[in-house]
């Protein structure tokens, strides 16, 4: 799990995820409802985080230097709610196979709750800075085109693909997590452009905290249940238990040094926020792992830059390459 974190580096709790969700299918274990509510709920903070990188970098790269600073403001506001959490600032390694690694701090949700209601406001403040803006208007609009069919022939998925008019988004189409279950809209675009691209990323901001807040009021109801399954195959019994079983402290040594997942393969994507992130693993049936790749969304983005930069200006390749939102942690793998 720490090897995912540094993937897409700014949203290591939905590469997480990804992975975990990989294992369990092939292990065929049912995560507890109250552990899929935190994952949900760390999901959609992660996407909030991962597209203010987006929106603060690509302005101040087209010289609108005042939103970095907004954005990053925010970030780190959840940078500091995230810590709280998980114990970690960046690469949190929380999620766990069957689960997440600790139940929700009362107090700590308290403060996310308070946050993601006061960051539709922070949203607003953007907007007015940069959707009617000339500048920023002149320098996306018309620039970096992409129809529905090259999205397809670059295997483009996420707000790239919904910026040139095609609803598809794993959490609807393919849900995990119990998605299916959350009220939500899928933002799409019309023109393909880097503008529009720009406004399904904001867009998504204000969902993904709708998202969150029905997953934070489902944890409220929930108090109590289990976030981790208890399948000892594959789960770490509670550290504390093996100071006090025998029978648990031999799970937690087969665990550590001999977990052999069934022979088989599986694969599972997440709609992470910059397209299907997805693990493929196979195994042999032994302790050793036999393959693990990883369909990194950022590696099909980088591809369409040079389609993107034919008869452009070079000022243009800055939009571009923003609007596409790519980091190379994931490129690189």
């Amino acid at each position: 799990l720490p090897h995912t974190d540094r993937l897409d580096y700014v949203q290591p709790l939905l590469n997480n995820t990804a992975y975990a969700l990989s294992l369990e299918a092939l292990a065929q274990i049912e995560v507890p409802q109250r552990a899929q509510e935190i994952r949900v709920l760390m999901m959609e903070v992660s996407r909030i985080m991962a597209h203010l990188i987006y929106l603060g970098t690509t302005a101040i790269d087209l010289g609108a230097v005042s939103m970095f600073f907004f954005t990053f403001t925010e970030r780190e506001k959840a940078y500091d709610l995230l810590d709280a959490w998980s114990g970690h600032r960046m690469n949190n390694s929380y999620i766990r196979m069957g689960g997440v690694y600790a139940d929700v701090d009362e107090a700590v949700a308290k403060s996310i709750e308070e946050w993601l209601r006061a960051f539709p406001a922070k949203i607003d403040e953007f907007e007015k800075l940069l959707t009617s803006n000339a500048i920023w208007n002149a320098r996306n609009r018309d620039v970096g085109v992409l129809s529905a069919e090259d999205c397809f022939a670059l295997s483009l998925t996420g707000p790239n693909l919904r910026g040139s008019g095609v609803e598809w988004d794993l959490r609807r189409k393919m849900p995990y997590s119990g998605y299916e279950t959350y009220d939500f809209d899928v933002p799409v675009g019309s023109a393909g452009d880097c503008f529009d691209r720009y406004l399904v990323r904001i867009e998504e901001m204000r969902q993904s905290v709708l998202i969150a807040l029905q997953a934070l009021d489902r944890l409220k109801q929930s108090k109590g249940g289990d976030f981790l399954a208890r399948d000892r195959r594959y789960v770490l019994p509670p550290k504390g238990r093996t100071h006090e079983s025998m029978e648990e402290l031999i799970f937690q040594f087969k665990v550590v040094t001999d977990m052999r997942l069934p022979k088989g393969s599986a694969y599972l994507g997440v709609e992470s926020s910059k397209g299907e992130l997805g693990f493929f693993i196979a195994s042999d049936g032994t302790s050793d792992p036999l393959r693990c790749h990883v369909r990194a969304p950022g590696l099909m983005n980088v591809q369409a830059i040079p389609q993107l930069a034919q008869g452009r200006l070079l000022s243009d390749i800055m939009a571009i390459i923003g609007s596409l939102d790519f980091v190379m942690g994931e490129v690189d793998r």
